[in-house]
């Protein structure tokens, strides 16, 4: 999975919306920006999970990563809510 893709922990949206410079980023694969952007809304990326600590520690992401990281990394991974 060598096509990583840049995650804002933040959402544009909110601090687009506020006229604040983007937060921070930060470099995933992109069957996990998908499935990240599948599974929360923009709300609760920007206020309960806006770390990837967080992110990675959400029992949702956890059981992807765990299934994920068993995937041949050469074929795009469907994501599913």
């Amino acid at each position: 999975m060598d096509n990583l893709t840049v995650h804002h922990l933040v959402p544009r949206q909110n601090t687009k919306r506020k006229k604040q410079a983007p937060g921070p980023t930060a470099n995933i694969c992109s069957a996990c920006h998908r499935q990240i952007h599948a599974l929360f809304d923009n709300k609760v990326l920007a206020v309960e999970l806006n770390t990837l600590e967080k992110l990675m520690n959400d029992p949702q992401m956890q059981k992807f990563l765990a299934w994920v990281r068993k995937q041949n990394p050469d074929k795009r991974i469907a994501v599913h809510r």
